[in-house]
């Protein structure tokens, strides 16, 4: 089930998080940064892990590019964060794509397991508005915009 190079998109963007305000948030810190990746939300692990394997709903690429950044919250219904992150770092197809752990948790032994499981970068997520769209615009411009990918 090897995904061909072509449908990755250079500015895909997928956030797998159960907190509806926490899409709303990103959506306008990306529009307020200038940002323009297609971003992606699913909300929930399993959801995330569909999307990366094109199942169902996500099948067609065209609308549901492989993301090129994956926006992980850790606690989430049906597969948490650590679960998908293991998932993917297992997978031949998905164990190099970007993965930064975006959560609320600031808890060292989270950090630590999410570092352990490969994740690329750990970001806790501010309830501040101004800070989470700096935060949010660092994301683009380094990840999207600075960082080499493997293939």
């Amino acid at each position: 089930m090897a995904k061909s190079l072509k449908t990755h998109s250079e500015w895909a963007v997928l956030m797998a998080d159960d907190d509806e305000h926490a899409h709303v948030l990103i959506q306008r810190a990306f529009r307020k940064a200038n940002a323009s990746p297609l971003l992606k939300i699913v909300s929930n692990g399993e959801e995330a892990i569909h999307y990366l394997e094109g199942k169902g709903i996500y099948s067609d690429r065209n609308l549901h590019p492989l993301p090129s950044l994956v926006l992980l919250d850790l606690n989430m219904p049906k597969k948490t964060g650590f679960e998908v992150l293991q998932w993917m770092r297992g997978h031949p197809d998905f164990k190099r794509m970007v993965v930064v752990i975006f959560t609320t948790s600031d808890e060292p032994k989270d950090i630590n397991k999410s570092y352990d499981l490969g994740a690329n970068s750990y970001l806790v997520k501010t309830p501040l508005y101004p800070e989470f769209t700096e935060l949010v615009k660092s994301l683009e411009v380094y990840w999207l915009k600075h960082n080499r990918r493997a293939f």
